[in-house]
């Protein structure tokens, strides 16, 4: 079809020429080299020229080396000439191109077929993510029913574990998480004092701002706060330590053992974290009153009296309750999130890394869609 790349190298490059015949004939006379690499012709001057035309014809006479570049150019005049109704003379084509242009024109590109090929795609991805979900929903219930029989046998007695184990989690999910709970709270106090004092200030109200802050740390953040730090700390640590002991076999070494992983792995951990969970909100409530009270003594002038008869005044058991309450789904929700991603860990060498951020995000998730949920119950219940 081509000729040889010296033949290409010495010829001119391709070039068009059009010629008007007195029979409202166009002729369009193709020279030199056409090729990719060389550059295309631009077909401006035969969209000018063909609506005064009555028929298209070709000179390939004078013409060189070729390649697709020049199917490409005739494509477009024959389209051109057709939408047109002009009638075209191939004869003066190669015999090799019309042979090309035959069968490019044999079988033409069914209207709407890019969109049915995105419309399948989408609709297949759709059945993939529904598939997938619905696989996940039911792994996590079968997850969730066996940590409902071992927390059966934990309350009959008859779970086997090791108490060694449950008072270490405990202290890693109590003692150690303690600095950074510390921190967090106590920041999350001062920006919610800083946020009060902005619109309290121009009114004089600036007492209120204890009110804000023990309202707020009590029932929302000092909870919600620590969710998300024992999300980011400990759910990710339970996925990481029961993903790499998959990834070891060493899950399977306690069933071949004959030692239940639910009771002797999960369930430590789910007890320890849902039992702390209360003490660190308590906890981090009372820290997120002191950094709200530093700001209001500090900047406000409102006397430590002042502020801790307010901050009494404004909040009450039922408050209280409200964020203790609200910690403890937050750590079931943790444990059970941290567990079932490290159980469901694959064998490969990036499963682990996979398991602990898919254990943090469903914590966090499920934390803040359980905290709407309960925000919604609480409010019905008026408490």
């Amino acid at each position: 079809m081509a000729k040889t790349s010296a033949t290409r190298s010495a010829t001119p490059p391709g070039a068009l020429s059009l010629e008007q015949a007195a029979d409202s004939t166009l002729n369009i006379r193709l020279s030199g080299s056409w090729s990719l690499k060389g550059g295309l012709p631009s077909t401006a001057d035969v969209e000018r020229q063909i609506d005064s035309a009555a028929r298209l014809s070709f000179d390939t006479r004078e013409l060189a080396a070729w390649d697709s570049s020049l199917l490409a150019f005739l494509t477009r005049v024959i389209e051109l000439g057709g939408r047109r109704q002009i009638a075209i003379d191939r004869a003066g084509l190669p015999p090799g191109i019309r042979k090309l242009l035959a069968l490019a024109e044999a079988v033409p590109e069914r209207k709407g077929a890019p969109k049915e090929e995105i419309d399948r795609a989408v609709l297949e991805r759709i059945g993939n993510t529904t598939i997938e979900t619905a696989d996940a929903t039911v792994k996590a219930l079968a997850f969730l029913g066996e940590l409902t029989v071992a927390f059966g046998k934990f309350f009959t007695m008859r779970a086997r574990y090791r108490a060694w184990d449950l008072f270490l989690f405990i202290q890693e999910c109590g003692a150690q998480a303690l600095p950074v709970v510390t921190l967090i709270s106590f920041l999350s106090g001062v920006i919610l004092a800083f946020v009060g004092a902005v619109q309290l200030k121009l009114y004089g109200g600036q007492i209120y701002i204890a009110d804000l802050v023990a309202i707020g740390m009590v029932r929302e953040m000092g909870a919600m706060m620590t969710a998300v730090i024992m999300a980011g700390r400990t759910g990710a640590a339970f996925a990481a330590q029961l993903g790499t002991m998959k990834v070891t076999q060493e899950i399977d070494a306690f069933t071949a053992m004959g030692f239940p992983p639910m009771e002797f792995l999960v369930l430590p951990r789910v007890i320890a974290l849902t039992a702390m969970m209360p003490l660190l909100c308590l906890y981090s409530d009372i820290v997120g009153i002191i950094g709200g009270a530093t700001i209001g003594v500090g900047t406000l002038d409102i006397s430590w009296t002042s502020y801790y008869l307010e901050t009494r005044r404004s909040i009450d058991l039922s408050y209280i309750s409200v964020g203790v309450i609200k910690s403890v789904v937050y750590g079931v929700l943790i444990a059970f999130f941290g567990c079932l991603r490290g159980m469901q860990c694959g064998s490969s060498s990036s499963a682990v890394g996979d398991a602990t951020t898919s254990a943090v995000v469903s914590s966090i998730v499920a934390s803040i869609v359980a905290n709407g949920i309960l925000a919604v119950i609480f409010y019905v219940l008026w408490i």
